[in-house]
C-alpha cells in the first residue's frame, strides 16, 4: 500500500474529523437546489443531480479499485476535512460536485446555438472537463489529491479528462436536454439506483 493510500485510509469515516462548517455547506447545497425548484427550472435541477450521481459512481469504483489492488485508489483525498466518505471522496468534494452540475447547466445556451460553427454541447463538455482537470492538477500539486498510478498523472491527463470528467458533463447535459420531466426523473433515478445498489453490495462486502 502506498503512503498516500495509507494516509487517506486513516481518514475514511473517522468521525473525529468532523468540522462544524459542514452544516452551512450543506445549507448552501440545499439552497442551490431549492432555488431551481422555486423557479420550476427542472432542466437545471435534474442536470445537477445527474452529474452528482455520476460522481458517486466514479467514487464507488475508485474505492473498489483500492480494495482489489490493495495498493492505491486511482485517486485519493487527503488533508484536513470535515468528513471522509470514501478513500477518494470527502464531504467537501461531495458538496462541490452537487453544485457543479447546476452551475454547468445554468450556463448552457440553447441547444441550436453554435460555437465557432460547432454544436455547443460537445464544445462545452470539452471546456468544462478540461477546466476540471486543471483544478485537479493544482490540487495534486499541493498534495491534497493524490495519484499513485503511472497512467493517471498530470503528465498524462487524457484518462483524467476522458474518464474523470467527460462522462459527467455528457450525462449532465443529456438529462438537461431530455424532452420531459418524467424522462429526467427516470434518468436520474436510474443513476442513483445504480449508486445505491453498488453501495449496498460493496459496502456489505467491506470493499468501501
Amino acid at each position: 500500500m502506498t503512503e498516500h493510500a495509507q494516509a487517506a485510509l486513516q481518514l475514511v469515516r473517522d468521525s473525529s474529523q468532523f468540522k462544524w462548517y459542514v452544516i452551512p455547506l450543506l445549507l448552501v447545497v440545499i439552497y442551490v437546489y431549492a432555488t431551481e425548484v422555486e423557479r420550476r427550472n427542472w432542466n437545471v435541477f435534474f442536470a445537477g443531480l445527474a452529474l452528482w450521481g455520476m460522481d458517486g459512481f466514479n467514487e464507488i469504483w475508485n474505492a473498489v479499485v483500492f480494495h482489489a489492488t490493495g495498493r492505491a485508489p486511482v485517486w485519493g483525498a487527503t488533508g484536513p476535512t470535515a468528513y471522509q466518505l470514501l478513500i477518494g471522496l470527502n464531504i467537501e468534494i461531495c458538496f462541490m460536485f452537487a453544485i457543479m452540475g447546476v452551475a454547468a447547466a445554468k450556463m448552457l445556451p440553447p441547444k441550436q446555438t453554435r460555437i465557432l460553427g460547432v454544436p455547443n454541447r460537445p464544445v462545452l463538455i470539452a471546456v468544462n472537463s478540461a477546466g476540471a482537470v486543471l483544478v485537479e492538477v493544482l490540487l495534486n500539486k499541493i498534495g491534497v489529491l493524490t495519484w499513485d498510478w503511472s497512467w493517471w498523472q498530470a503528465s498524462f491527463p487524457l484518462l483524467i479528462f476522458l474518464i474523470g470528467y467527460v462522462p459527467f458533463f455528457v450525462v449532465c447535459f443529456w438529462v438537461h436536454d431530455l424532452a420531459t420531466v418524467r424522462a429526467k426523473i427516470l434518468a436520474v433515478a436510474a443513476i442513483f439506483g445504480v449508486d445505491a445498489a453498488a453501495i449496498i453490495v460493496f459496502g456489505a462486502l467491506g470493499w468501501l
